[in-house]
């Protein structure tokens, strides 16, 4: 099993008070503004990918609608079961599955989000690559995830916001290791600007939008219309 998927498969347990904790509450608020970029349409088909407990592909089943069609995909497994049970809509699919090889028509969805996993998948040029394949012209992806800060000062603070809360916190669950990986994670993370020039040689029109100083950032990517 890859090393991040066992980590995630761990984690599923105390992912939700713990992604509490990291974001300080907000998650929600942002995964919300996640979803207005995106937009999509009463009655289409969207994607979560790398879709943990369904948050996201929660908020998603609200916008399209009972004639609309959400699938939720992650490979670790635990994730998915925590998701079904959290949320059992009936228009919302979970999909174990993988990110570089997503197991969708081309141009079959009008819509995808992505929360907090761009920053772990192995190969980002390859997952933006399946993005663009499975959405239709015309429509937008929102890849919402933590990011580090230009500003040294605030880089400090998420530093030491992740040294003397989130790990202990972790900690206490057992999983103190599987949370320090976060700040060297962020350390390899491409800034806002490098993921715009990487999605734009892919075909993307792409925009980043930072959020509290740089701490937080959402790539909007859209697929231009034929």
């Amino acid at each position: 099993m890859d090393e991040i998927q066992a980590l995630f498969g761990r984690i599923a347990p105390v992912y939700d008070p713990l992604n509490d904790a990291l974001s300080l509450g907000l998650h929600h608020v942002w995964k919300r503004m996640a979803v207005q970029w995106v937009a999509p349409p009463v009655g289409s088909i969207v994607l979560d990918l790398c879709c943990g407990t369904g948050d996201l592909a929660h908020l998603l089943a609200q916008a399209v609608g009972a004639q609309g069609q959400v699938y939720g995909v992650d490979f670790a497994r635990p994730m998915l079961a925590q998701a079904q049970r959290r949320y059992p809509a009936p228009q919302i699919t979970w999909v174990e599955g993988d990110v570089l090889a997503l197991p969708f028509a081309d141009g079959s969805c009008q819509g995808v989000t992505m929360g907090y996993g761009f920053r772990n998948v192995r190969d980002r040029r390859r997952c933006l690559q399946e993005i663009y394949r499975v959405l239709q012209p015309g429509y937008r992806a929102a890849l919402l995830d933590f990011h580090r800060p230009a500003d040294p000062l605030i880089q400090s603070f998420q530093r030491a916001y992740l040294e003397t809360l989130v790990v202990p916190l972790a900690r206490g669950f057992g999983l103190g290791p599987d949370y320090a990986y976060i700040w060297e994670s962020l350390q390899r993370f491409p800034t806002g600007p490098e993921q715009v020039a990487l999605a734009k040689t892919l075909g993307f029109h792409a925009v980043h939008y930072p959020l509290m100083g740089g701490l937080m950032g959402v790539l909007v990517l859209t697929r231009p219309a034929d």
